[in-house]
């Protein structure tokens, strides 16, 4: 099963039976707002809590449900749930789900957290721990504003290079019975540390850590880029992505003509005001769930690369002036026939 330094190639598959997704009122606003499950009704997106906080547990606790009910199977059987989210010791996740009474691997990728829980996820199956796994993330505007940068009701001024956070929350039930999606490898990232300071420009932080993980799936599997079909960056934007593509340049692979960004797909540039585009843990997962899915599905895209990315920051490590690591994770997703 391992290939290379960094990756694992399942002999038998894993396979994504379904996905539940969540977002606030601005992302059913975007290009994507008819593909997603659910949407929030009012500004605030407090999905009928009196928190930001309470209302991102909310809305994972929901992604979860409508996952399991897509797939068809009863809660009971699944066996661990692998989640995190952005706040202080995931709460959002651990708070969220905490009704549901499975048993839970709490993690923290960053915005790259739905990669590093699919990619757990699938392990256990294809290792034989669970039949059925849940993969969970999520992240809040409001939530994430008030524990990263300035309290909302500061008015501060953002600078063209910020990113914003997506409300949103997405789900992946995991299992060994058969559908038309299955995980056929992974690629674990690596931490890599530019020296970039600026937590207003998570983009650049974070496409160092895409360039290398992709360059190490390639590496690993012996495949060049053209065998996928899309090549799907978690939460890079305008200004990262443009980084990602000049440094595989530099390395010798040219992929702008079939990478696709989350963070530029789920927001309109142009009419929404999100400056560099969408980031934050729900970024990727919700765009995943309701559009490269489906596209897989329809056999519209045979393979595809998905590659969360995510800034390891804190408050402490940003107040203090550390630099801001990236990480990010390579997920292999095939159309099974």
């Amino acid at each position: 099963m391992a290939k290379g330094a960094q990756s694992l190639g399942f002999a038998e598959a894993p396979f994504l039976l379904s996905a539940g997704t969540i977002v606030g009122q601005k992302e059913s606003q975007g290009p994507l707002g008819k593909l997603f499950d659910e949407h929030g009704e009012d500004k605030e997106n407090l999905f009928g809590k009196e928190t930001w906080e309470e209302a991102e547990s909310e809305m994972q606790k929901r992604a979860c449900l409508r996952a399991i009910q897509k797939a068809q199977i009863p809660q009971e059987k699944i066996r661990f749930l692998f989640g995190g989210d952005l706040l202080r010791q995931g709460t959002a996740t651990s708070l969220g789900i905490e009704s549901l009474q499975i048993p839970l691997f709490g993690l923290f990728g960053a915005c790259s957290t739905s990669g590093e829980a699919i990619a757990l996820g699938a392990m256990s199956v294809a290792a034989g721990y669970a039949d059925y796994v849940l993969a969970v993330t999520s992240s809040h505007f409001g939530s994430a504003e008030k524990e990263f940068r300035f309290p909302l009701g500061y008015a501060s001024q953002r600078p063209l290079s910020a990113q914003w956070t997506v409300t949103g929350s997405g789900a992946f039930v995991i299992g060994k019975e058969k559908s038309k999606v299955r995980i056929s490898g992974v690629t674990v990232g690596k931490i890599v540390d530019y020296g970039l300071k600026d937590s207003q420009n998570m983009g650049g932080c974070m496409a160092p850590a895409a360039c290398d993980t992709i360059l190490a799936n390639r590496k690993d599997f012996g495949r060049e880029m053209e065998e996928y079909d899309q090549i799907v960056t978690g939460d890079l934007g305008y200004i990262g992505s443009t980084i990602l593509l000049e440094l595989l340049k530099k390395n010798g692979v040219d992929i702008e003509e079939r990478h696709m960004d989350c963070g530029m797909k789920i927001f309109d540039q142009k009419t929404q005001d999100t400056h560099a585009g969408g980031s934050g843990c729900g970024c990727a997962a919700v765009t995943l769930g309701s559009y490269v899915l489906p596209k897989i599905i329809k056999g519209e895209w045979k393979k595809v690369l998905f590659v969360p990315t995510g800034a390891l920051m804190s408050t402490v490590s940003f107040n203090e002036g550390e630099s801001i690591p990236g990480i990010a994770h390579g997920i292999v997703l095939e159309r099974a026939c």
